[in-house]
């Protein structure tokens, strides 16, 4: 199970470097759960990464249903470093959209870089904003030819992941998921409370900020005690499930 942790600038991925986590994610929370950052500042922060082992990840934004938008952002962010892309699929109706909208995304990121890994990101409180469901979301990057799919939540007003989906309906989607030959990643005001549940259901990844930033505020910055404490309670309880 590895950690993604989400940064904002090069002064904090300099912070979470220190932790060795398996992924910093770049976004841009002003901007929504997963909002996109300025490519120039990905940039920078794609090459502090440039030596490490730690793996860059890369969010074009909760997006509405403009395939065209959607594929050149893609590709833009593919020019700048990234391992991972994710794109959020928060104003998507229905599979076909979901599907042409992926589709377009995962040509654009194969153009230049075959290696690069497209995430297909949907949310556990899609019934809060009518968007599509988990199992619409993993059949439409299957049949786009995504590598991951990822569960985060929309609104960030205090309720987390599995306020929305609980035990059984995530463990189903992971199932699904795996099934489909996707790759699973769990995100969503995900808390150190939650980390021995996360073992036992084993997503490919997880994803985290708000609770390693200071004040458990998303939108403060990241504190490098928290962090290491987060990795650190990680391992204890994944080892504690592996056996």
């Amino acid at each position: 199970m590895k950690v993604l942790i989400s940064v904002i600038s090069v002064e904090e991925a300099k912070v979470a470097l220190k932790t060795n986590p398996d992924i910093i994610d770049i976004k841009n929370p002003g901007e929504g759960s997963l909002g996109a950052q300025f490519p120039w500042i990905i940039k920078d922060i794609a090459e502090e990464l440039k030596g490490s082992a730690v793996l860059c990840s890369v969010t074009l934004g909760d997006l509405d249903y403009k395939p065209g938008t959607a594929a050149l952002a893609a590709y833009g962010a593919a020019t700048c470093g990234a391992n991972y892309i994710k794109a959020g699929l928060y104003g998507i109706k229905n599979y076909n959209e979901a599907f042409y909208l992926m589709t377009g995304i995962v040509n654009s990121v194969r153009m230049v870089n075959e290696g690069i890994s497209v995430v297909a990101a949907g949310y556990a409180d899609y019934k809060r904003f009518s968007g599509i469901s988990p199992e619409i979301l993993t059949k439409a990057a299957r049949d786009s030819g995504a590598d991951i799919v990822m569960i985060d939540t929309a609104i960030k007003d205090g309720k987390n992941l599995f306020d929305s989906m609980n035990s059984d309906e995530l463990k189903y989607f992971i199932d699904l998921a795996h099934d489909s030959g996707l790759q699973v990643a769990l995100a969503g005001s995900i808390k150190m409370t939650h980390l021995e549940l996360l073992s036992e259901l084993d997503p490919d990844i997880i994803g985290v900020r708000g609770a390693i930033c200071e004040n458990e505020d998303r939108t403060t910055k990241l504190s490098e005690n928290k962090i290491s404490e987060f990795m650190r309670i990680k391992n204890v309880r994944y080892q504690r499930t592996a056996k």
